[in-house]
């Protein structure tokens, strides 16, 4: 009996090292990135979305970490048009401006959809300092690659 039951040990120990490596443990040095597809001014979901690129993805090692702002996003990075404030948020008076500036302070991306600024009568010029005018490549470079996950909110 004692034979079995080691045999059967040994077979279960070479089974498990045949087995693929998890990707999830494969991957604890090399993160990837993420691609935050943001398409609403709503500050509450756009705060959700901030934080979810800045705390939770950015602050733990992915990257690139980059959040694109197109159709009626493009207004919450607009210098000029105040944020409503929710939740967390209230307690200490941060607005979605603040969130997107310190996001890129600690090396996030915010890229600013061309098509929806015009078409919201923005420019570079209304924006908040450090976002990037999205144009065809620099979108496409993100979007394609094939170490950064898309998620869009």
């Amino acid at each position: 009996m004692k034979r079995i039951t080691t045999a059967l040990a040994a077979i279960a120990i070479a089974t498990a090292s045949l087995a693929p490596t998890s990707p999830a443990l494969a991957q604890d040095d090399d993160k990837p990135g993420l691609f935050v597809n943001l398409t609403t001014d709503d500050t509450w979901s756009a705060a959700k979305a901030i934080m979810f690129a800045h705390e939770k993805a950015l602050k733990n090692g992915h990257e690139p970490v980059a959040i694109w702002l197109n159709v009626r996003a493009v207004y919450l990075a607009d210098k000029k048009r105040p944020s409503h404030i929710h939740g967390l948020m209230a307690e200490n008076g941060t607005s979605i401006q603040d969130m997107l500036t310190a996001f890129i302070a600690d090396g996030g991306q915010v890229i600013m959809c061309s098509a929806c600024s015009k078409a919201a009568g923005l420019t570079e010029a209304d924006y908040i300092d450090g976002v990037t005018m999205g144009t065809w490549p620099v979108v496409e470079g993100l979007l394609f690659d094939p170490d950064v996950k898309t998620l869009a909110w």
